[in-house]
């Protein structure tokens, strides 16, 4: 019946609140990071009646570096954060989340495992994880940058009429990079674990809206709010992959040698800057406008939130309520978009 009440409820939210806050936050492994204007703090569920809270410490290239705040160079730097924090965040989580499984339901260690453990320690985890995020953005530059190209030439290899036609390959590997980037979303829905992070996605966004909308931070309050948020990540992404279809359109008509398929994925590379940058000053706008405008451009992404937030149960609101509270400011005001 809860669950019912909650999709009805959720229908009747809207995205107008009486603030917008910059606390942002991002589902992890059974928890919740929020990040606020001087705190960061991680909540992972480590069982029924118990949430460990963490603080990390955290500061921002903005904060270091004057250059980052300009606008068209703060997107960059804001990525790069969010990269740096989201890499910290899940480790966290992953760890916490481990340990809170109860021994007798582990799975035993092989002796390969407890030798690298006796061996590297904690070291081995760390260098682990960090080449596991090396090999994510290789796989993540080879399906979108270099599998658009090659199944374009080999299109145009088939077809002849299609070579030399700059427009038509720029618009064609664009779409490509769309479907390939929905494909990937899709096929992280049918994932178990995925499922449960996508909850704690939805519980974020809801948290985020209650606290917006100067409600009490209660798990009924919670419960009722939408779960599609429009500064959201996701929303984010899909403008990325628009503006970078765009971009690189209309370099592929000015700039030469374009046939050469390492010149284009190159240039891609040196443009992705550019295209990060555009796509945080658009979300950005949105973010704080509420017009035919803004509710056009937020569109696709709120789209895209069904399928990467789904509705959290209420361990999961308790835990992004937790989040939230500690990185609220104490001077009112001080955490505006």
């Amino acid at each position: 019946v809860r669950l019912r009440q909650t999709g009805q409820e959720n229908n009747m939210a809207t995205d107008k609140t009486k603030r917008i806050t910059s606390i942002g936050g991002s589902a992890l492994i059974e928890g919740i990071m929020m990040r606020g204007p001087k705190r960061t703090t991680v909540a992972v569920r480590m069982g029924e009646d118990d949430i460990y809270t963490e603080d990390l410490p955290f500061k921002s290239l903005a904060q270091r570096f004057k250059i980052f705040r300009v606008p068209l160079i703060r997107g960059v730097g804001g990525l790069i954060d969010s990269m740096r924090l989201s890499f910290k965040a899940l480790s966290l989580s992953a760890e916490k989340a481990m340990d809170s499984i109860p021994e007798d339901e582990q799975e035993q260690p092989s002796k390969f495992e407890k030798w690298i453990d006796r061996v590297f320690g904690d070291k081995f985890m760390k260098v682990l994880m960090i080449f596991a995020s090396v090999i994510g953005v290789a796989l993540a530059i080879g399906l979108f940058f270099v599998l658009p190209t090659w199944l374009y030439n080999i299109t145009s290899n088939a077809a002849t009429f299609l070579q030399g036609n700059m427009l038509f390959r720029s618009v064609f590997e664009g779409v490509l990079r769309i479907g390939l980037f929905l494909l990937y979303v899709i096929l992280c829905t049918q994932m178990s674990d995925m499922k449960r992070v996508f909850q704690y996605h939805g519980a974020e966004h809801k948290t985020i809206f209650c606290y917006e909308n100067e409600e009490e931070l209660t798990v009924e309050n919670v419960r009722r709010q939408s779960r599609f948020h429009p500064r959201c990540g996701t929303s984010f992404l899909f403008v990325v992959v628009i503006i970078s279809i765009l971009v690189f359109s209309l370099v592929s008509l000015r700039v030469g040698l374009w046939d050469n398929p390492w010149v284009r994925i190159g240039l891609r590379l040196l443009l992705l800057p550019v295209v990060v940058s555009i796509s945080y000053e658009i979300n950005r706008w949105v973010g704080r406008h509420d017009n035919l405008c803004s509710r056009i451009l937020s569109a696709p992404g709120k789209w895209l939130q069904r399928l990467t937030t789904n509705e959290p149960d209420d361990s999961m609101i308790e835990c992004a309520i937790r989040a939230l509270e500690l990185v609220i400011p104490e001077e009112k005001g001080s955490d505006a978009w």
